[in-house]
Parts: C-alpha cells; sequence; structure tokens
C-alpha cells in the first residue's frame, strides 16, 4: 500500500469530504453549481484539512435523476462546466494536497445514452444484449406481465420492468424507467467501464465511488424475489421483498477484482470506494475481498442506526468482529440520499451534533463528511412546488432526498454566497443567517472550529489514525467509552445526564467544549450530557 514520505496513505490517514456540485458553488449565476464554483472554494477545504474530495455524478445526464442517469460517461454535462473545468480542479486541488474521486454509475445508463438508443431499436441490434431483456409472463395480454417479481426501488408499488412496444420485451430498471439497467454479464459492457476507468484516471482522478455498488450483476435466471422475513432489517422489510436475486449476485466480485487490478496499475495510488447498500454486516465484509476487491465498503447499518449509543456502538463492534484484517471501514452519518445527519440523528440540537461529530473522528476507520457537516447544516423544508427528486415527487417531500442537498451557505447575505443575490437556486435556500460559513470562521467555540480541529487532532495523534478500536466496559446505555491505540480515550455520552469514568494521568484533548481542552484528569473524567471528548493517556 503506496504510503507518502511520512507513512501516510492518504484515504487511510485522512478525511473524505463529499461535494454535490450543483450545491456547492454557482459562478454563472444560473443558479445551479458548478465544477469553477468547487475550485473557488478549494482554500476552504484545503484550510479544513481534507485530503480527497468525492463529487457527486458531473458526466453529461438528463438530469431525470440529477446526473445518476448518465448519457455520456466520459463527457462533463455541460450545467456543471468542461473537460477543461475539471482539469483545472484536479490541478488546484492536488497543489492543496487534495485529491478528487468521481461518481461512476455502472448499474444503469440514461434511457437516451446512444448504448441505449442501439439497444431498444430491434431485437438485433448491436447493443441489444447490452441491457437487461425478456420475454414477458403470458397472462393473455399484449406482452404479458413483468417477467418476474422485482420491484422498483424507487417506489416499490411499481415493478422493476418497463415494457418496450417497438421490441415486444420488457427491460429493467430498478429505479426509473429512465434508467434501464446494463448487462453485467456480457464482456463488452465489462470491457467498456475499463475503458472508462482509464479515461477518468488518465486524466489525474483518484478514485471512483460505485454507485450501486452491490447491484450491477443480476440473476442470471432472472428467480422471483423472496419475500422478507421479521427478522430482516427494517430498509429491507419496506420494500416488502428481499433482494436476493436482483443484486448480491456472487459474480459482482468478479467485477470488482477485475477493477482493483486495473486501479493497482496506476501510480500515485487510486481507489474503488462502494456503495455498499448491505445491511448485513457478514455480506458487507465480502466486498473487501482478500485486500483485491473495495478499498472503502460503506456501512449503511450504522448510517441507518439512530442516534442511540447501545445501537450506535453494536455497528461499530459487529463491524470491527467481522471485517477481515486488512479492512479499513468508511464511517459517514449521512449523504446526498439519507437526511443530514443534524437533522435525523441530532433533530438540530446543537450539542448533539458536535457529539455525533466527536463521535466519527474518533472511530477506527475513514470518515467522510458531506458539505455542510463542518458547520452542523440541517436539513431544508421544500415545499411541494419545489421538489425535484423524483422520490420526493412519488412520496412526498419528507420522503424525498431534496432537503439534504440544497446550496451551501458560504454567507448570510442574500444569495448566501453560493449565487449572486435575486438568482433563485436550483434548489431553496435554508436559514442562511442561521448557518453559514462566514459566521463560523474565526469563532473558536463554532462546528466549524470543532470540525477543523478534529481533523487536526486526528492527524496529530496516530492512534486516531491507526490504533485498534476496543470498547471500554463503561460503556452502558447511553455511555459510549473506547480507546484507540495506547494512549487515546475517546468518551461519548448521549444522554441528559452527567455520567464519569476512571482515567487518571490524562489530558483532555478535544471535546465539545472547548473551554476543557487541555484540562487535565486524576482519577475521574466528567462527561456532561451531550459531551464528547477525547483523551490522551500519560504512559510511563
Amino acid at each position: 500500500m503506496p504510503a507518502d514520505e511520512n507513512g501516510r496513505v492518504w484515504w487511510r490517514d485522512g478525511v473524505l469530504y463529499q461535494i454535490y456540485p450543483r450545491s456547492y458553488c454557482d459562478t454563472n449565476g444560473d443558479g445551479v453549481g458548478d465544477l469553477r464554483g468547487i475550485t473557488r472554494h478549494l482554500d476552504h477545504l484545503e484550510w479544513l484539512g481534507v485530503d480527497a474530495i468525492w463529487l457527486n455524478p458531473i458526466t453529461e445526464s438528463p438530469n431525470d435523476d440529477w446526473g445518476y442517469d448518465v448519457s455520456d460517461y466520459c463527457a462533463v454535462d455541460p450545467s456543471l462546466g468542461t473537460l477543461d473545468d475539471l482539469d483545472d480542479l484536479v490541478a488546484g486541488a492536488a497543489s492543496r494536497g487534495i485529491r478528487v474521486i468521481l461518481d461512476i454509475v455502472p448499474n444503469h445508463s440514461s434511457d437516451r445514452h446512444p448504448w441505449f438508443v442501439d439497444s431498444r431499436s430491434s431485437r438485433t441490434s448491436a447493443h441489444r444484449d447490452w441491457y437487461v431483456w425478456a420475454d414477458g409472463v403470458d397472462d393473455g395480454t399484449p406482452g404479458g406481465a413483468p417477467p418476474n417479481n422485482w420491484r422498483n426501488i424507487f417506489d416499490p408499488r411499481r415493478p422493476a420492468w418497463t415494457y418496450d412496444d417497438h421490441t415486444g420485451q420488457w427491460y429493467l430498471n430498478q429505479f426509473l424507467p429512465s434508467q434501464p439497467d446494463l448487462n453485467w454479464w456480457n464482456p463488452a459492457v465489462r470491457g467498456a467501464f475499463d475503458d472508462i476507468l482509464r479515461f477518468w484516471f488518465d486524466r489525474g482522478i483518484a478514485g471512483f465511488r460505485i454507485d450501486v455498488c452491490h447491484a450491477i450483476v443480476k440473476d442470471a435466471l432472472l428467480r422471483d424475489n423472496p419475500p422478507t422475513t421479521p427478522d430482516d432489517h427494517w430498509y429491507v422489510q419496506m420494500h416488502g421483498l428481499r433482494q436476493e436475486f436482483s443484486s448480491m449476485r456472487p459474480e459482482v466480485h468478479d467485477v470488482l477484482r477485475g477493477w482493483r487490478k486495473l486501479v493497482d496499475t496506476y501510480e500515485p495510488h487510486r481507489i474503488l470506494v462502494g456503495e455498499t447498500y448491505v445491511l448485513d454486516p457478514e455480506r458487507l465484509a465480502e466486498f473487501y475481498g482478500a485486500g483485491d476487491e473495495l478499498n472503502l465498503a460503506f456501512n449503511f447499518h450504522f448510517l441507518h442506526a439512530p442516534f442511540d449509543a447501545t445501537q450506535l456502538r453494536e455497528a461499530v463492534e459487529h463491524a470491527e468482529r467481522l471485517l477481515p484484517e486488512h479492512a479499513q471501514p468508511v464511517w459517514t452519518g449521512g449523504n446526498h440520499d439519507s437526511h443530514r445527519w443534524a437533522t435525523r440523528w441530532c433533530g438540530d440540537d446543537p450539542a448533539k451534533v458536535r457529539a455525533a461529530m466527536v463521535m466519527l473522528m474518533g472511530l477506527r476507520g475513514t470518515p467522510l463528511l458531506y458539505y455542510g457537516d463542518e458547520l452542523g447544516m440541517p436539513d431544508t423544508d421544500i415545499p411541494v412546488e419545489r421538489v425535484l427528486d423524483p422520490v420526493g415527487r412519488f412520496h412526498g417531500p419528507r420522503m424525498g432526498r431534496d432537503a439534504e442537498r440544497t446550496p451551501m451557505p458560504w454567507t448570510g447575505e442574500p444569495g448566501g454566497g453560493f449565487a449572486p443575490a435575486g438568482v433563485e437556486p436550483w434548489l431553496p435556500y435554508g436559514d442562511l443567517a442561521a448557518c453559514n460559513v462566514a459566521a463560523q470562521t474565526g469563532d473558536a467555540s463554532s462546528m466549524l472550529a470543532l470540525t477543523r480541529d478534529l481533523i487536526a487532532v486526528r492527524d496529530e495523534l496516530p492512534e486516531l489514525r491507526r490504533g485498534a478500536y476496543v470498547t471500554r466496559p463503561e460503556s452502558d446505555g447511553p455511555l459510549w467509552v473506547w480507546e484507540r491505540g495506547d494512549r487515546v480515550v475517546v468518551a461519548v455520552n448521549l444522554s441528559g445526564l452527567l455520567h464519569t469514568i476512571d482515567l487518571d494521568h490524562a489530558t483532555i484533548r478535544i471535546g465539545t467544549d472547548r473551554s476543557r481542552d487541555g484540562e487535565p484528569v486524576h482519577g475521574v473524567l466528567r462527561i456532561g450530557p451531550w459531551e464528547a471528548v477525547i483523551a490522551v493517556v500519560e504512559r510511563a
């Protein structure tokens, strides 16, 4: 595993930062964030101390699903900029020691992609077998019933199939009908994506976050999915069927191993990050392979846990028991598909938000922040008439994903520093005066200062980057205490009551109450309501 001159491996030792490009900064006054806007704020990211940024899809798209319906995998969407703009961003980031990771969407393309336009033109077209086509089940109606019982992920009331009148067959679309699923049993599809990865790696991209990583290969026989059981995770039960044959096929690991071989031919080191929506920790561990598949795999069991010390601790301990020795966990509280953890976990309570940030930075693994997390940015209420997300259109604003995708608040002024005053942003602003970068910059007690200082402390203390995780026996109920390496103790109190632990010859290095930074601990460490601290023990 290549390291720098200080022995650091950027994706293991650093902090990653996710950016939704449409919402970071609009430089041309059209209400949509763009690549130049990200470049404009690289100084903020350098100052914050992040090692890499992951960009949600920037590739050309009709934006039925806001970039996750790709019409050209090797072109930048004009609403976001140009390839030259991306090159400038990559170069500017590199000059500040920051890598750029892109989203890749291999499960499906847009129905406007030339591959699918050709695929649906006839049953004998060159790209017909690049997508999943099947005959319907004869039920006496034209075209028959859908080929199996697979349900749409965005709206489980609908089948995951769309009938094509022109060719008289059904095509698989697990998301929107305009997002047809690719056929990963076809070697030509695999070869095309190898070329796509090379195209971006050759432009200096440091890695990919793989969308729907666990589901790109489907059952070759298209067998029905079985019903859920009471033992299944609540998220699985919500969909009514276990996605046993529409995802998690063993052949997906062949694809990942092939990609990892390609990745490992590049210097400096590139990485693969998986959107592994796998709620069974045993299955999640499989995506690391023998160190020859993903470098990082998101833990959605942790993300979907309530803000409860026992349940979060159990999710972490389960992962620690099951992940192979070489595997690096990656921890995050939210992303573009999940309501912001400041709201979802913490109910927009500043004390809880600060405790959550200390928790994330204190765990063994790579932390990932979603833009605005450094401010404690909450969800934004979305009026019905402003809903853009297809999930929100199916199920209403609160079930949709627009609330966590709204513009980054750089200032409290009109336009929020995101767009010129008077320009209507693509999604509405939140309360700019209550949460913005300018107001928190220079305030030593702010959430922004806490986040920056936590990243710096993590960089300073090797135990926080590489030390083992061990739960301490004081952990009980709302109190969660763990050790990192030989001399670092993290204590998180997720309750409104005071707790204490035995700790001697230690110093609070950083905590949610910044007035306690540097406080010596002799015998007993007090942890107040919704407080979290990182302490360093003096070893003889």
